[in-house]
Protein backbone atom coordinates (compact mmCIF):
# COMPACT_ATOMS: atom_id res chain seq x y z
CA UNK A 1 0.00 0.00 0.00
CA UNK A 2 1.14 3.13 -1.11
CA UNK A 3 0.42 5.65 1.83
CA UNK A 4 0.39 8.87 -0.42
CA UNK A 5 -2.07 7.44 -2.44
CA UNK A 6 -5.72 8.09 -2.13
CA UNK A 7 -8.99 6.71 -3.81
CA UNK A 8 -12.54 8.24 -2.65
CA UNK A 9 -15.77 7.30 -3.27
CA UNK A 10 -18.75 8.51 -1.71
CA UNK A 11 -22.48 8.49 -3.13
CA UNK A 12 -24.86 11.30 -1.98
CA UNK A 13 -28.72 11.27 -2.14
CA UNK A 14 -30.34 13.71 -3.12
CA UNK A 15 -34.07 15.60 -2.80
CA UNK A 16 -33.71 17.10 -6.12
CA UNK A 17 -34.01 16.77 -9.86
CA UNK A 18 -30.75 15.90 -11.71
CA UNK A 19 -30.17 18.03 -13.64
CA UNK A 20 -30.25 21.12 -11.05
CA UNK A 21 -27.52 18.90 -9.39
CA UNK A 22 -25.64 18.78 -11.92
CA UNK A 23 -25.91 22.23 -12.80
CA UNK A 24 -24.63 23.31 -9.50
CA UNK A 25 -21.93 20.56 -9.38
CA UNK A 26 -20.57 22.23 -13.32
CA UNK A 27 -20.88 25.72 -11.51
CA UNK A 28 -17.85 25.47 -9.44
CA UNK A 29 -17.73 28.73 -9.13
CA UNK A 30 -20.56 28.84 -6.76
CA UNK A 31 -19.28 25.92 -4.52
CA UNK A 32 -18.23 28.07 -1.98
CA UNK A 33 -21.67 29.27 -1.44
CA UNK A 34 -22.90 26.37 -0.42
CA UNK A 35 -19.72 24.38 0.42
CA UNK A 36 -17.94 25.82 3.79
CA UNK A 37 -14.55 23.91 3.06
CA UNK A 38 -13.87 25.25 -0.20
CA UNK A 39 -13.21 28.38 0.82
CA UNK A 40 -12.17 30.47 -2.73
CA UNK A 41 -12.29 29.63 -6.57
CA UNK A 42 -10.56 31.23 -9.15
CA UNK A 43 -11.72 30.69 -12.76
CA UNK A 44 -7.72 31.14 -14.68
CA UNK A 45 -8.96 29.78 -17.96
CA UNK A 46 -12.39 28.73 -20.12
CA UNK A 47 -11.92 25.31 -17.88
CA UNK A 48 -9.58 25.52 -16.09
CA UNK A 49 -9.64 27.20 -12.00
CA UNK A 50 -8.01 27.26 -8.97
CA UNK A 51 -9.78 26.31 -5.78
CA UNK A 52 -8.58 27.01 -2.21
CA UNK A 53 -9.79 24.42 0.36
CA UNK A 54 -9.57 23.48 4.19
CA UNK A 55 -11.90 21.40 6.10
CA UNK A 56 -10.95 20.85 10.16
CA UNK A 57 -7.11 20.30 9.52
CA UNK A 58 -5.12 23.45 10.05
CA UNK A 59 -3.90 23.07 6.55
CA UNK A 60 -5.03 24.67 3.20
CA UNK A 61 -5.01 22.85 0.26
CA UNK A 62 -4.55 24.93 -3.29
CA UNK A 63 -5.58 22.41 -6.18
CA UNK A 64 -5.65 23.53 -10.18
CA UNK A 65 -8.09 22.25 -12.10
CA UNK A 66 -8.78 21.67 -15.65
CA UNK A 67 -12.47 20.04 -17.31
CA UNK A 68 -11.22 16.36 -18.78
CA UNK A 69 -15.00 15.82 -19.39
CA UNK A 70 -18.30 17.31 -19.48
CA UNK A 71 -21.11 15.67 -20.32
CA UNK A 72 -24.70 16.63 -19.20
CA UNK A 73 -26.20 13.75 -21.07
CA UNK A 74 -24.38 10.90 -18.71
CA UNK A 75 -24.60 13.15 -16.01
CA UNK A 76 -20.29 13.33 -15.57
CA UNK A 77 -18.39 16.12 -14.78
CA UNK A 78 -14.39 14.78 -14.49
CA UNK A 79 -11.62 17.05 -13.81
CA UNK A 80 -7.64 16.64 -13.61
CA UNK A 81 -6.11 18.02 -10.32
CA UNK A 82 -2.47 19.76 -10.30
CA UNK A 83 -0.79 21.57 -7.20
CA UNK A 84 -1.12 19.89 -3.78
CA UNK A 85 -2.95 17.28 -4.92
CA UNK A 86 -2.25 15.44 -8.57
CA UNK A 87 -5.19 12.89 -10.11
CA UNK A 88 -8.16 13.09 -10.81
CA UNK A 89 -11.87 13.52 -9.33
CA UNK A 90 -15.44 12.80 -11.02
CA UNK A 91 -18.98 13.24 -10.20
CA UNK A 92 -21.66 11.53 -12.33
CA UNK A 93 -24.99 12.16 -11.60
CA UNK A 94 -28.25 9.92 -11.77
CA UNK A 95 -31.68 9.61 -11.29
CA UNK A 96 -32.78 8.47 -8.30
CA UNK A 97 -36.56 6.45 -8.19
CA UNK A 98 -38.11 9.38 -6.29
CA UNK A 99 -37.57 12.08 -8.09
CA UNK A 100 -34.74 12.79 -6.78
CA UNK A 101 -30.98 11.97 -7.76
CA UNK A 102 -28.00 10.11 -6.91
CA UNK A 103 -24.36 11.55 -6.68
CA UNK A 104 -21.18 9.57 -7.49
CA UNK A 105 -17.74 11.43 -5.94
CA UNK A 106 -14.76 9.58 -7.24
CA UNK A 107 -11.49 10.90 -6.70
CA UNK A 108 -7.60 9.22 -7.49
CA UNK A 109 -5.02 11.63 -5.29
CA UNK A 110 -1.76 12.00 -4.43
CA UNK A 111 -0.45 14.47 -2.54
CA UNK A 112 2.22 16.33 -4.19
CA UNK A 113 2.74 19.23 -1.16
CA UNK A 114 6.14 18.23 0.78
CA UNK A 115 4.66 17.75 4.23
CA UNK A 116 1.69 16.13 3.36
CA UNK A 117 3.85 13.46 1.69
CA UNK A 118 6.13 13.19 5.00
CA UNK A 119 3.17 12.63 7.09
CA UNK A 120 1.63 10.05 4.70
CA UNK A 121 1.80 7.00 6.96
CA UNK A 122 1.52 9.09 10.49
CA UNK A 123 -1.28 11.24 9.51
CA UNK A 124 -3.81 8.63 6.86
CA UNK A 125 -6.32 8.36 9.35
CA UNK A 126 -6.81 12.15 10.28
CA UNK A 127 -6.71 12.95 6.20
CA UNK A 128 -8.93 10.63 5.54
CA UNK A 129 -11.61 11.63 8.18
CA UNK A 130 -10.74 15.36 7.03
CA UNK A 131 -11.76 14.29 3.66
CA UNK A 132 -14.78 12.65 5.11
CA UNK A 133 -15.60 15.67 6.95
CA UNK A 134 -15.59 18.04 3.91
CA UNK A 135 -17.65 15.86 1.81
CA UNK A 136 -20.40 15.47 4.64
CA UNK A 137 -20.45 19.22 4.78
CA UNK A 138 -20.62 19.52 1.21
CA UNK A 139 -23.44 16.78 1.06
CA UNK A 140 -25.52 18.62 3.66
CA UNK A 141 -24.83 22.53 1.84
CA UNK A 142 -25.89 21.38 -1.64
CA UNK A 143 -29.00 19.63 -0.33
CA UNK A 144 -29.89 22.97 1.48
CA UNK A 145 -28.27 25.18 -1.67
CA UNK A 146 -30.71 22.78 -3.74
CA UNK A 147 -33.84 23.37 -1.55
CA UNK A 148 -33.29 27.01 -1.62
CA UNK A 149 -33.87 26.86 -5.78
CA UNK A 150 -37.20 27.98 -7.37
CA UNK A 151 -39.13 25.69 -7.95
CA UNK A 152 -38.81 26.70 -11.77
CA UNK A 153 -35.33 25.79 -11.80
CA UNK A 154 -34.18 29.10 -12.74
CA UNK A 155 -31.20 30.77 -10.42
CA UNK A 156 -31.76 34.01 -8.75
CA UNK A 157 -30.77 37.39 -10.56
CA UNK A 158 -27.59 37.05 -8.08
CA UNK A 159 -26.67 34.22 -10.35
CA UNK A 160 -26.94 31.11 -7.36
Amino acid sequence: MDPNHYRFRGVWRLAAPPDAAYAALEHVAGYPRWWPDIRDVRQTGPDTGEVLVRALLPYRLVIRLATMRRDRAAGVLEAAMDGDLVGWSRWTVTADGDGGCRVLFEEDARPAAPLLRRLALPARPLFRANHAVMMHRGRRGLAAHLAARPADGHRPADGH
